[in-house]
């Protein structure tokens, strides 16, 4: 048997360190050729990396949040033969059977240095229960429900005890009778008027800020640090687009997919800044460069479970409505899913954001460094407005739009967004070239 350490590959695009993300194998875990090792977060995405060897698992060389160096030792692998490892060589992992412990405390802002050769924390002190807890109580988990009988549910009720904050000495954490009368032993909480108890609370929960969120902590944090914005809002009068949309679902949905709006903002986002091609722009700021583009790499900026991501739409000028509905709508899957390719995650030059039917009435949404422009489009509602002199129901949209204001002037800003509500206002034109 020998030792075989795997290091941290080159993933390329002259990436010189990732960040650990997730482990997905444990020491003295079975480890086959090809299997998924852990994930790691570069710039731009998260990676799996693959062993290239069969084993069983030694030792670590991180924990979730470490950042390694390209060619850092990441993982140590019994396996048949001799392995890679040379005679004398010195153990450098951390030990294999310390898992590491919740974090007592928030992990370092994103603006803190980041250094590749953090050292091994050491073993944590055993966990003790506290002192008032019962021997044999079960702590319950934020947000578990208690698991109580009837009986003791409806005796909480008379006593105006909540059962969330009552540990239970039962199996399984079961709330018992005797747990209740410790807790009003206990005198936990004020009792309000009609016997209801409201109890303190103080429990806390620190959330590592790692992998993706830590990325975008940090692209967010540069972008306000270095680019100043401004936001200018307009409301558009989206009554006839909507109306335009419904047309075009009735007839062609079953045979084309149905279309949201976001494929006609698109369309006119793509007209408008032919008009004003400063606005598709990438500024270089510190060469002191704006590039203009004639492509229009769009950003779609996209909800995950792991925090918001911008998947890239390319060349968006050559897609027609239901080609970049579903362009988009495979963009976005393989973002929720973790499936995009890097790629697929960058060179945009202009970004379009929206919360949808949570838009709310105004946003003031961060540009995507190093663009200059970013289109926020907030929801649509139905209210009063006068035309013409009468007083007539129209749908009504906001839209939000932040911009570099150390390249895009706040007249052209405004005239662009002006070009928009035109496109919008009056669909038609999103046609006619």
């Amino acid at each position: 048997m020998g030792i075989h350490v795997i290091k941290m590959p080159d993933i390329g695009e002259g990436i010189a360190e990732v960040e650990l993300v997730a482990w997905h194998v444990q020491p003295g875990d079975k480890v086959a050729e090809d299997q998924s090792l852990a994930d790691v977060m570069t710039d731009k995405a998260s990676v799996e990396i693959p062993s290239p060897v069969a084993g069983v698992v030694l030792a670590l060389g991180g924990q979730a949040g470490d950042v390694l160096a390209v060619g850092a030792e990441m993982i140590r692998l019994e396996v048949d033969g001799a392995g890679n490892l040379k005679a004398g060589a010195t153990a450098k992992t951390r030990p294999a059977a310390v898992a590491p412990p919740p974090v007592a405390a928030i992990p370092l802002p994103a603006s803190a240095p980041i250094s590749p050769a953090r050292a091994p924390a050491p073993a944590p002190a055993p966990l003790t229960s506290p002192p008032t807890a019962p021997p044999t109580a079960q702590r319950r988990a934020p947000g578990d429900k208690p698991i109580a009988s009837p009986a003791v549910r409806r005796r909480a009720w008379d006593l105006g005890i909540e059962l969330q904050f009552v540990q239970g000495s039962g199996p399984a954490g079961r709330v018992m009778h005797e747990d209740l009368d410790a807790h009003a032993a206990r005198g936990a909480g004020a009792t309000a008027a009609g016997g209801l108890r409201y109890v303190e609370r103080n429990d806390e929960q620190a959330v590592p800020v790692i992998g993706l969120r830590r990325k975008i902590a940090q692209r967010m944090q540069e972008s306000k640090r270095r680019i100043p914005h401004f936001t200018y809002v307009e409301e558009v009068d989206v009554t006839e687009l909507e109306a335009l949309r419904a047309r075009l679902n009735a007839t062609w949905a079953a045979e084309r997919g149905r279309l949201t709006l976001l494929p006609f903002v698109i369309r006119a986002v793509v007209l408008a800044v032919r008009q004003f091609p400063q606005i598709n722009a990438r500024f270089d700021d510190e060469s002191g460069v704006v590039t203009r583009h004639g492509a229009v790499h769009l950003g779609i900026a996209t909800q995950t479970d792991g925090g918001l991501m911008v998947p890239v739409l390319r060349h968006a000028e050559a897609f027609d409505l239901w080609g970049s509905a579903v362009e988009v709508s495979r963009l976005a899957e393989g973002a929720r899913s973790g499936k995009a390719l890097r790629e697929e995650l960058s060179g945009s030059t202009i970004t379009i954001t929206s919360l949808g039917a949570l838009g709310g009435i105004v946003s003031t949404p961060v540009i995507n460094h190093p663009e200059v422009a970013i289109v926020g489009v907030n929801r649509i509602v139905e209210r009063p407005v006068y035309r013409a002199g009468a007083l007539v129901p129209r749908l009504m949209m906001n839209l939000s739009s932040s911009f570099d204001h150390r390249v895009v002037d706040g007249q052209h800003a405004a005239e662009f967004v002006q070009t928009l509500r035109g496109f919008l206002e009056c669909p038609g034109t999103l046609f006619v070239e």
